[in-house]
């Protein structure tokens, strides 16, 4: 033992991890935060802040492209992706070195190495080292799922975490999976002069986005070069010379390099004893209650270890669920199906709350408004006017509209718009509550607030 006995002790330093210990920390908890490598986990080092940076540089190379509507005289030269790597690596360092900093003020001991919770209620560190705390957060995180039938390499067969580290582009690449994090990637590299191939099992790009909503993401996904091919199962993988092809009933694709993207899965292996009382469900993920604890007493699980929405701000709030039951605060749950989501794709797309057509299927009538980026002034000064905005509210029993149950939304920074959309759902607001609040002129938020006053029934632009 190390003669101290913490108030909590983490496994995990990513999102879920450290923002327990953070805010632990900030409750007057002693805190032992165990982290194999760096804190900040996928997100900071392999995941949101490196591919958000790189999607910034295909923004970038956008912008320089159009310069001339704008009448700069700009030509577009070629691309440093290098250069771009450098600067991409810069920010995950400064925001690195931010966060070391913060976890060393607020007291938390972060001990370096891998941890695995013991039968007894410890954790041993590397086998050598036993922490001892009240209470444990397994805050392990996951890794990409990978396809069977034609495994990552490194080299031609890449994870999202060998993209974000690639020093040079390829001149093609196949993208499995029309999710967020595979439509992200799409967007970056056909912006950057790749040409791109996607292929999605499913008959829509993301599945999670309303049908109206989705399609005008692949229609300009599509007129910027990208060849997206839907309701695609694949049934063989070669790699003949430099290349890999991937065969799929009716046809199959070619490129340099091919780049799965079909998800995550929890990063369980070695983290419990088999005595340690965790129950784990078949796909991995340790099961827990609404306040985080799992089967073992005094044991709680959050973020992507869990059977949630793999997003680090869903892990955020995880960890503050759990930390406020460890001070007996009886905090109120998630409610999962309210959570807000971004793609930063261009255009981008987010969303919160249920489609137009899971409303219908669980029985619900719902009136539905749609407003169009095409008449909105800041779309046009932007030149980026392709974009719609769809908000499905539950109609009362006078006919009314009644509380909104979701908006999905693409285009210009939507993703910097859903959070007044996120307010109005969770709050469980009606068309009349939002609509005499006050959007400002000229925004791309007023779009969002127009077909909030349409939905009354009396719309300004909109019928």
């Amino acid at each position: 033992m190390t003669g101290t006995l913490y108030d909590v002790a983490i496994i995990g330093g990513g999102p879920g991890g450290y923002g327990a210990a953070l805010y632990a920390a900030n409750a007057g908890l002693s805190v032992a935060l165990i982290e194999k490598d760096r804190p900040g986990g996928t997100c900071l080092h392999r995941g949101c802040i490196p591919a958000k940076a790189l999607l910034e540089t295909a923004h970038v190379a956008r912008t320089v492209a159009h310069a001339a509507e704008f009448g700069i005289g700009v030509e577009k030269g070629p691309i440093d992706f290098r250069r771009a790597q450098k600067r991409k690596q810069g920010i995950v360092e400064q925001l690195a070195r931010g966060l070391s900093g913060l976890l060393k003020q607020r007291r938390v001991e972060l001990i370096s190495g891998t941890g695995c919770l013991r039968g007894d209620g410890t954790v041993a560190v590397d086998g050598q080292r036993t922490i001892g705390a009240r209470h444990i957060i397994l805050a392990a995180g996951s890794r990409p799922r990978t396809l069977d039938l034609c495994p990552a390499d490194g080299k031609r067969v890449l994870t999202s975490d060998e993209v974000l580290s690639l020093d040079k582009l390829p001149a093609s690449a196949i993208i499995v999976g029309a999710g967020v994090v595979g439509l992200e990637f799409a967007s970056m590299m056909t912006d950057l002069g790749v040409k791109v191939t996607v292929l999605e099992a499913a008959t829509q790009v993301l599945p999670a986005l309303d049908a109206d909503v989705a399609a005008v993401l692949l229609k300009d996904l599509t007129k910027r070069g990208v060849d997206i091919r839907t309701g695609v199962t694949l049934t063989g993988c070669e790699t003949p010379g430099a290349s890999v092809r991937l065969s799929f009933e009716g046809g199959s694709a070619e490129a340099e390099c091919v780049i799965v993207a079909i998800g995550r899965v929890p990063a369980t292996e070695g983290l419990l004893d088999p005595a340690s009382g965790v129950t784990i469900a078949r796909d991995g993920a340790i099961a827990v209650d609404a306040t985080m604890r799992t089967s073992a007493p005094g044991i709680y699980a959050i973020g992507d270890v869990v059977a949630t929405p793999q997003l680090a701000h869903v892990a955020f709030a995880e960890a503050m669920v759990a930390v406020k039951d460890i001070l007996g605060e009886q905090p109120a749950p998630i409610d999962y199906g309210l959570v807000p989501w971004c793609v930063y794709t261009a255009p981008e797309a987010a969303f919160v709350g249920v489609t137009e057509a899971q409303a219908k299927a669980s029985g619900l009538d719902v009136i539905v408004k749609k407003e169009s980026f095409a008449g909105n002034g800041r779309a046009l000064i932007l030149g980026e006017s392709d974009g719609l905005i769809k908000v499905i509210a539950k109609r009362g029993i006078d006919g009314r509209p009644g509380a909104i149950l979701g908006v999905h939304m693409v285009g210009p920074w939507v993703t910097e718009q859903l959070a007044a959309a996120y307010l109005a759902a969770n709050w469980e607001a009606t068309p009349d509550d939002v609509a005499p609040l006050i959007f400002p002129h000229p925004s791309l938020s007023e779009a969002l607030g127009e077909a909030f006053i349409a939905l009354t029934g009396r719309g300004l632009h909109l019928p």
